[in-house]
């Protein structure tokens, strides 16, 4: 298995890799909506945060040699479930048709106060 590891995606907060290769595939950690090059949240509104994850997922999946749009699967994780037409909304413009398989969670508490985080697995290219 090998790690991925980019300065275009925040660094891991804990004992983690930002991303392994196995078995074809590559496996994205939750990413938070942190802005790699000011190390903060790009906002509080969940929808952009949302699509900071998103970049983030992309900026690691160009470093593992692949890209969003082998996405296979994604799974969300929201503070406050109430807002998820606009995050779905949102999250509907990274992807095309076949989209890939989600899961959608709200959970009572994420990493640094994020409203998101979103993991990936996506195919390697």
């Amino acid at each position: 298995m090998t790690a991925i590891s980019t300065e275009k995606a925040p660094a891991a907060i804990g004992p983690y890799s930002q991303a392994r290769i196995a078995g074809g595939l590559l496996f994205v950690s939750g990413q938070l909506p942190i802005d790699p090059a000011t190390g903060e949240f790009v906002s509080q509104d969940a929808v952009e945060q949302m699509k900071q994850c998103i970049c983030n997922i992309a900026a690691i999946a160009e470093a593992a040699g692949t890209s969003l749009s082998k996405t296979v699967k994604t799974t969300i994780l929201l503070t406050e479930l109430s807002g998820f037409a606009a995050i779905n909304e949102a999250y509907g413009a990274f992807f095309e048709a076949p989209y890939p398989a989600r899961a959608t969670f709200e959970v009572s508490a994420l990493p640094k106060g994020a409203k998101v985080e979103v993991e990936a697995v996506i195919e390697l290219a």
